[in-house]
């Protein structure tokens, strides 16, 4: 559907589809972007699909399935990309989550992998300082996806309301004038890949209304 988008936008668009929990998936995205373009310029790490819930009732297969795709998956593309991004002066812009900063009783594998991710990525800025890579996460609060119709499900049938009613509390508790778009996380996801970005380095930047009550 994006694919179909964008070419519809007159802009050339390929498709590899690969499972990123494993790393011969993470290997097929570097074979088909060597085939395909050859130069690689930006790595946007963008996967997850961690799951809520509460914590006794969750088991090791959930936490190891978040680990795998959203924090392995970005460490291995980003290791495998790197001699090309490096070759090419490139970007790297993580899409990590509010839950990086703000932990949650009913969303503890996110938590804890958005915060190993956080430290990642900080950790790879050092490294672009030495190669030439700018490297900067995004961290989205509440933002209307697929992906998070999912979480307000599962939000509501724990608080024993409707999906409508969690998505209305959460507006309510952090003071939200609206919640997120997935334009609001894209259009700083551009800018950070633009020369005028350039000296934005090792960044974490929270897209969420204002939600995150921390000064960091």
């Amino acid at each position: 559907k994006a694919a179909g988008e964008i070419s519809r936008a007159g802009r050339r668009v390929e498709i590899c589809a690969t499972d990123l929990r494993s790393l011969e998936g993470c290997e097929t995205v570097l074979t088909t972007l060597e085939s395909t373009y050859g130069k690689i310029d930006i790595l946007i790490n963008c996967a997850g699909a961690t799951k809520g819930g509460l914590f006794l009732e969750t088991p090791d297969e959930l936490w190891e399935d978040g680990f795998a795709l959203k924090f392995y998956g970005a460490v291995r593309t980003t290791r495998l990309l790197w001699p090309k991004l490096k070759e090419s002066h490139g970007t790297v812009v993580n899409i990590i989550g509010g839950f990086a900063r703000t932990p949650d009783p009913d969303f503890m594998i996110g938590g804890a992998v958005n915060a190993a991710f956080a430290n990642f990525s900080k950790a790879l800025a050092g490294l672009g300082l030495r190669d030439d890579v700018n490297v900067n996460a995004i961290h989205p609060g509440i933002t209307v996806t697929d992906r998070m119709q999912e979480l307000f499900e599962g939000r509501a049938k724990l608080a024993g309301t409707s999906v409508k009613e969690a998505k209305q509390t959460s507006v309510d508790r952090d003071g939200l004038r609206r919640l997120g778009q997935p334009d609001d996380v894209a259009e700083l996801a551009c800018f950070l890949c633009t020369q005028e970005a350039r000296h934005i380095q090792g960044t974490a930047i929270s897209v969420d209304g204002g939600a995150t009550s921390g000064v960091y």
